[in-house]
Parts: structure tokens; C-alpha cells; sequence
């Protein structure tokens, strides 16, 4: 099992981390801002059960794959690249609807539930980031590997999941508002868009 001190170190340097605006934050915020805190917090938990699918890959050893292979590396990358850029262009083009005051939203909670998951698990930073990061924390000497990387990915998925929480409650608030402004609805799809975008075209132009 992991000791008390490492275990308060890992959460500490994980709690400053998660609630640094990033990737995750800005696409929970989009979604919040466009379509309402439930949709926002619904990203966020996709996020999250991607992060745990990264998590088990790196416990089995697929994470070492991507990290050696810059063919996989790359595909994987510019797959959540491209999927990124076709979600943006998709909002841009899409026609807002005339009154979401009534309940009609942009976005259902379980769409945007699966397209967060599928945006994370085809980010390969991410899986990077399970590889480099978690094995620093995990001491052989006391206990299973295994389970060390389990409970560290749980912590990180879990605070993961509090900070895009937080943001999605707060940007949901600001949706609210904007969405009672005809001038804002019109265009808050394009805006959306861009930052889809512009994430995937972010995520293309990373290096290993």
C-alpha cells in the first residue's frame, strides 16, 4: 500500500494541477456555457471515465507501447486531433435553436458524456502523462504495483472530476445568462466551435 506522505504529496501536486485551466477545463466550460451545467458536469464525468480507461492501459503495460511507438503515437494523436476539429466544425455550422429557455438544449447530457470520453481516451498526452507521472509515486516494496497505480489514478481522476465540477457549475451560471440574449445564442455556437477547434489543431501540433 502506498505510504501516508507520498500518498498527501500525489494529492497535492495532483489538486494544483487539475485546477489549472488545461484541455479538460476549457472543453467542460464550452460545453457548460453553451448548454447548461448539466451538460458541463456530464462532460467532465466523460472526462473522467476516460482518465480511467487510461489508467487501466497503464496498468497493463499499453501505455509503454504508445510512448515507444511514433507510428501509434501518431495515429492516436491525430485521430483525437481530427475528431476535435470535426466537433468544432460541426457547432460552427450548426443552427442554434430559437428558445432554449424551454428546456430545448443544444446538447443532450449523454451525448456530450460520450463525445468528452471519446475526446479523452484518443488523447495520447493523457496516456503519456498515466506513464511518466504515476510511477513516481509507486514504491515496489510496499505492495502490488498494481494496485499503487489504481489507487493513484483514482485520486487523480476523482480530483480531476471536483475541479471540471466546480468549473462547470461556474460557467453554467454565466450560460444561463447568455443564453436569454438572442445576440450571444447566435453566436455562441461559432464560438464553441473555435475552441474545438483550436484544441484539435493544439493537439496535432504537439510534439512527443
Amino acid at each position: 500500500m502506498i505510504d501516508p506522505a507520498t500518498l498527501m504529496t500525489y494529492i497535492a501536486i495532483v489538486f494544483g494541477f487539475v485546477f489549472i485551466p488545461g484541455p479538460a477545463t476549457i472543453l467542460t466550460v464550452a460545453r457548460a456555457t453553451s448548454s447548461g451545467t448539466r451538460v458541463g458536469i456530464a462532460t467532465g464525468a466523460g472526462i473522467a471515465a476516460g482518465d480511467v480507461l487510461h489508467t487501466f492501459i497503464a496498468i497493463v503495460g499499453l501505455s509503454a507501447i504508445i510512448s515507444t511507438s511514433a507510428l501509434l503515437f501518431s495515429v492516436i494523436k491525430y485521430t483525437g486531433a481530427a475528431y476535435l476539429v470535426y466537433l468544432g466544425i460541426r457547432a460552427i455550422f450548426e443552427k442554434a435553436p430559437s428558445d432554449l429557455t424551454r428546456g430545448a438544449l443544444p446538447i443532450t447530457t449523454g451525448r456530450a458524456f460520450r463525445q468528452a470520453v471519446l475526446a479523452e481516451v484518443l488523447n495520447p498526452k493523457t496516456a503519456l502523462f498515466f506513464l511518466a507521472f504515476l510511477p513516481q509515486f509507486v514504491h515496489p516494496e510496499n505492495g502490488s504495483v498494481a494496485i499503487q497505480l489504481s489507487v493513484l489514478g483514482i485520486v487523480f481522476v476523482f480530483l480531476g472530476l471536483l475541479s471540471t465540477i466546480v468549473f462547470a457549475v461556474s460557467a453554467g451560471g454565466l450560460g444561463n445568462f447568455l443564453r436569454r440574449n438572442p445576440a450571444v445564442l447566435k453566436w455562441q455556437g461559432k464560438l464553441v466551435g473555435t475552441i474545438y477547434c483550436a484544441l484539435g489543431i493544439r493537439l496535432a501540433l504537439q510534439e512527443r
